[in-house]
């Protein structure tokens, strides 16, 4: 029986991602573009990049929409995420 690979672990704290982590510096097709750092609705941690631009093909300009998810492998397992439900009781404690 085939053993299951063991799971990555992320090097890196929720806080520490968050605090040090920069803009990536993207280029397509010659366009420079910036996905900045974030908290993906998973719990991942890593970058994102949504935009549009124009492409030339073969003399013909085209709008082609991007996006790019760049994710820090072991991030979703790390502690500290807020969970939908301790969010909502949390914003009702405020209230």
């Amino acid at each position: 029986m085939a053993t299951k690979p063991k799971k990555t672990i992320c090097p890196l704290t929720r806080p520490e991602f968050m605090d040090k982590a920069k803009a990536l510096a993207i280029t397509i097709d010659g366009v420079a573009m910036q996905a900045p750092p974030r908290e993906f609705s998973t719990g991942s941690l890593g970058w994102n990049l949504n935009s549009k631009t124009t492409m030339d093909i073969g003399g013909v300009p085209v709008t082609v929409q991007i996006g790019m998810n760049v994710t820090l492998v072991g991030s979703k397992d790390l502690p500290g995420r807020a969970t939908p439900s301790s969010e909502a009781e949390a914003n009702e404690s405020n209230a």
